[in-house]
């Protein structure tokens, strides 16, 4: 079956070679590393992380449900903390502590546009306080749109192939954490909104992951009908 042809300066990668829309970012900028994300009706697709670090940032902040991620997902725009320590993260506290607890000095996230819709995400950081330029933040906008189609790819690839492999480092599909957060709306009669802060906060409080706690309920051994408020 023929390649679906890359978008121009960006090399698309094979089937299970994600880690190539990571590294241009980290070539291109002075950061340690980057993941990219995809959404959908389906849920979010990490695509690809630089390494374990990249991945567990990207991870933090899908859990506590804030960080740079989320703001460049609701506004569309580039948002830029060079220096966690700071206090330009104030609006993100928990965030902010546990990134810089792991070793990260700065982060930022690029929204993935196509057309005027923003499909993805990608974040980077630096284990040091990063200051990025008008230039390199221009370039960076450039090169994630030029990367959405790609990614919008291999989310796709990824959603329709059984076997395809999983990132090592961070799952490709949070299917699960969808499907559990869809059981604990049917489980409390409550919202979807509500049901997923349920489940962060209980993975928060039991130091347990959002992914693990999401198997549990899918996998019917946890019912939050059943846990005392």
């Amino acid at each position: 079956m023929a390649t679906e042809p890359a978008p121009p300066g960006i090399i698309f990668p094979g089937a299970f070679d994600r880690g190539t829309l990571c590294s241009p970012f980290v070539e291109l900028l002075p950061v340690d590393g980057a993941s990219i994300s995809v959404f959908s009706l389906s849920g979010q697709s990490t695509i690809c992380a630089s390494d374990a670090l990249a991945a567990r940032s990207e991870t933090l902040q899908f859990e506590l449900g804030e960080g740079p991620h989320w703001e460049a997902l609701r506004n569309g725009i580039p948002v830029l903390c060079p220096d966690l320590g700071d206090g330009s993260a104030s609006e993100w506290p928990t965030f902010r502590e546990a990134a810089r607890s792991i070793g990260i000095g700065s982060v930022f996230a690029f929204p993935m546009k196509m057309g005027a819709a923003t499909v993805g995400i990608v974040d980077l950081y630096a284990t040091t306080p990063v200051l990025l330029d008008a230039g390199m933040i221009a370039q960076t906008v450039t090169l994630a749109a030029r990367t959405a189609p790609a990614a919008a790819h291999q989310a796709m690839y990824a959603a329709n192939d059984e076997l395809s492999v999983e990132n090592e480092l961070a799952p490709a599909m949070r299917r699960e954490v969808h499907q559990a957060t869809g059981m604990i709306q049917a489980q409390l009669d409550t919202t979807a909104t509500d049901a997923f802060a349920r489940l962060r906060a209980h993975a928060f409080v039991t130091g347990t992951s959002v992914d693990d706690i999401a198997r549990e309920v899918v996998g019917r051994r946890l019912d939050f009908s059943t846990l005392s408020d």
